[in-house]
């Protein structure tokens, strides 16, 4: 069995890195864990091995969506379909396991969206079809740019029609290797801005569908086709609209 990592380091954001979006840890080495455990227990340090206590971590800032992470309906609107949508941890564990496609659109340029009709041509390309529950990945090749100031704008996106051609055959989560499975943010908000008209900004999030997506994936592009499955359960933070998780493919 081989084990392919698809997700981010969860690490420091470099400078630059907009406040909103700023991941922040704070490293805490052996002196220090054993300096704790002689305030709090009495414990001098040459009792430990080597005289050095716990190592231990405090991310002292992640949001849900700074990292791999999968996306909660909750997310999308508070309402699809006319019922409340659901949160992270609420969502059936079922989803998160299942066999995995790799759809290479990797050729498509920023701004540029996944359509229904590219779908269909990648899927004859690879001779696949889809069928319930699928977990379908699209890879774009946009993680070369991940932690560089300009990835938030890198991509081609999903449109909302290919989204939900996705959902009518039963898929329920699909990812992307860019920061957003819509288009670039700054593209959307000048195509809604210019036509003063809503549906455009944000489309595929809110296609008024029940589903959940993965963004910011990584190493899509060593995956074959077919003929692996994917493991991406996230984090059972409450009533959150999306979780950190470690995305992996798995192949025999």
């Amino acid at each position: 069995m081989r084990i392919i990592d698809l997700s981010s380091a969860i690490a420091p954001s470099p400078e630059g890195t907009p406040e909103f979006l700023k991941i922040g840890i704070e490293y805490n080495k052996h002196a220090h864990g054993a300096a704790q455990a002689a305030a709090l227990l009495g414990v001098p340090a040459h009792l430990w091995r080597n005289g050095e206590g716990w190592a231990t971590e405090t991310i002292t800032r992640l949001g849900t969506h700074d990292s791999t992470h999968v996306d909660a309906p909750w997310h999308y609107n508070s309402s699809i379909q006319g019922k409340k949508t659901a949160t992270i941890d609420e969502l059936p564990l079922e989803w998160f396991f299942g066999d995995g496609l790799k759809l290479d659109m990797s050729h498509k340029a920023e701004g540029d969206p996944v359509t229904v009709e590219d779908l269909r041509t990648e899927l004859m390309r690879i001779n696949c079809s889809i069928k319930p529950m699928d977990i379908v990945l699209v890879h774009t090749g946009r993680d070369k740019y991940y932690g560089q100031s300009d990835y938030m704008f890198k991509g081609c996106g999903v449109t909302a029609e290919a989204t939900k051609w996705l959902y009518d055959k039963g898929v329920r989560v699909m990812g992307i290797d860019a920061w957003g499975w819509d288009m670039p943010l700054n593209i959307q908000a000048q195509q809604a801005i210019e036509k003063n008209e809503p549906g455009i900004f944000w489309a595929a999030h809110q296609a008024d569908l029940a589903y959940s997506h993965m963004e910011r994936l990584m190493n899509l592009g060593v995956l074959p086709g077919s003929g692996f499955k994917v493991a991406c359960f996230p984090l059972k933070v409450q009533g959150a609209s999306a979780a950190p998780a470690r995305v992996v493919a798995i192949m025999d």
